[in-house]
């Protein structure tokens, strides 16, 4: 079990594990150091490009929930509308939401041995809470499947129903608007701007993909719908958010176009539909992807266009 609770798989590599965690203890240390010093001296955070720095070179886990809470603006909405998670709670139940999220959540990381039934306390009545708080919050989206892995990420990490709340309200209702909406129109639209990024900046890839028919759809959207979660590895999920919660959905597309790119040539020997998948499947895993430092140190490399060279406009300025 790892320390967020879930299980290792029979065929784990604990070797090339220990040899990324020896040198990437070391990496955090020396964040960790800097950070205590960053928070000691600044009373509230600040979106600063020292905090940019900061963010993108890894959040310790002892600050990730402080931090993510300051520059999502999540912290600023839960001090000013105290107690109204317990009055969502307390209020008026609906029974086709609260059906709608028990439905999933046996299905929700089966292989978390803290959200089992079995387990003191089981996350799994938490998780309840935050979602059917949310779904009461915000109407328009209510219970969207993909919504409880993130929700579950962060009730690991901030321990917190309440916080929780609110930085899913951050992620939903701010950063990836309509992603959850019935219509998911924000989703589609982003799936579209990576196809669109992919023929920009690999357009083998993208011919590939084309000259077979596979819609983007099929090969992406859980990346986009689950944010990674239960994609890539959790110590590289995290430090995906970190940067996610402070630069907003440009991280997305920089994760996605960083996965490709690096297992561009892998790809490319697909010959067939279910070869492409499969592909794309296996491309989330392995030493690259494991090892998450390194892993985002290439994926800062990887620059997206500015201006109106991509036909969406959510493109602009990022």
């Amino acid at each position: 079990v790892d320390p967020y609770g879930f299980e290792r798989p029979e065929d784990f590599d604990y070797a090339a594990y220990d040899e990324f965690l020896t040198a990437y203890l070391a990496v955090l240390t020396r964040r960790a150091l800097k950070w205590s010093r960053l928070l000691r001296a600044d009373g509230g955070l600040s979106r600063t490009a020292t905090v940019k720095r900061y963010v993108r070179k890894g959040i310790p886990l002892e600050h990730r929930a402080r931090v993510w809470l300051a520059v999502s603006g999540a912290q600023a909405r839960m001090e000013q509308n105290p107690s109204y998670y317990q009055q969502l709670l307390q209020g008026e139940g609906k029974p086709d939401l609260e059906e709608a999220i028990r439905t999933d959540l046996n299905r929700t990381f089966p292989d978390n041995v803290r959200f089992r039934k079995t387990a003191q306390p089981c996350l799994q009545k938490a998780l309840f809470n935050v979602l059917l708080a949310y779904g009461l919050h915000n109407q328009g989206v209510g219970y969207c499947q993909g919504m409880n892995f993130i929700a579950g990420y962060l009730i690991l990490i901030t321990k917190s129903e309440e916080e929780s709340f609110w930085l899913l309200d951050a992620l939903i209702g701010r950063i990836l608007p309509d992603y959850y909406s019935p219509a998911m129109l924000g989703l589609k639209i982003d799936q579209e701007v990576l196809a669109e990024l992919v023929r920009m900046k690999l357009p083998a890839v993208a011919a590939l993909l084309d000259g077979h028919g596979v819609l983007w759809t099929l090969v992406v959207s859980r990346w986009f719908i689950c944010l990674f979660v239960d994609i890539l590895p959790v110590e590289t999920v995290l430090r995906i958010w970190d940067c996610l919660f402070n630069e907003g959905s440009k991280i997305i597309f920089r994760v996605a176009l960083t996965l490709i790119k690096q297992h561009q040539a892998f790809i490319l020997e697909a010959a067939s539909v279910p070869d492409i998948c499969d592909k794309f499947k296996q491309i989330t895993s392995g030493s690259f992807v494991m090892e998450c430092h390194t892993f985002m140190q290439v994926r800062a490399g990887v620059l997206l266009p500015t201006e109106g060279s991509c036909r969406s406009h959510r493109l602009r300025g990022v």
